[in-house]
């Protein structure tokens, strides 16, 4: 779990990011990225009804793109606030996958410090 500093909460932060946000469509999910004046990394999840209509399913790859966010979370800069949305056919994939995924993502984004 994420710390609650780091977590996107709040409906308006949503609505900014999806608004004036870069874009980057991977194979399992699209990431969502802007600066904030934070000085902290702020993360949302969205998992809709079209990957799965069962909850426990999107509870499982919410927990996971959860955590292949938290073992990168040292390694993003600072001050960004991103969002991430599920895409069908990530509920088959297992961890390993969408962890490489996720990796590959936020290269393609330029959010890794080197």
């Amino acid at each position: 779990m994420l710390p609650n500093v780091n977590r996107l909460k709040k409906k308006k932060d949503f609505e900014k990011i999806f608004k004036s946000a870069k874009s980057f469509k991977n194979d399992f999910f699209i990431l969502k990225a802007v600066k904030n004046n934070l000085g902290l990394n702020r993360f949302g999840f969205v998992v809709s009804q079209k990957v799965s209509k069962k909850a426990t399913f999107r509870n499982k790859v919410r927990r996971r793109l959860t955590e292949a966010i938290k073992s990168e979370a040292k390694n993003i800069k600072t001050g960004t606030d991103l969002i991430i949305i599920a895409l069908s056919g990530i509920e088959k994939r297992d961890f390993p996958d969408i962890k490489k995924s996720m990796n590959n993502a936020l290269n393609k984004a330029k959010l890794v410090i080197i």
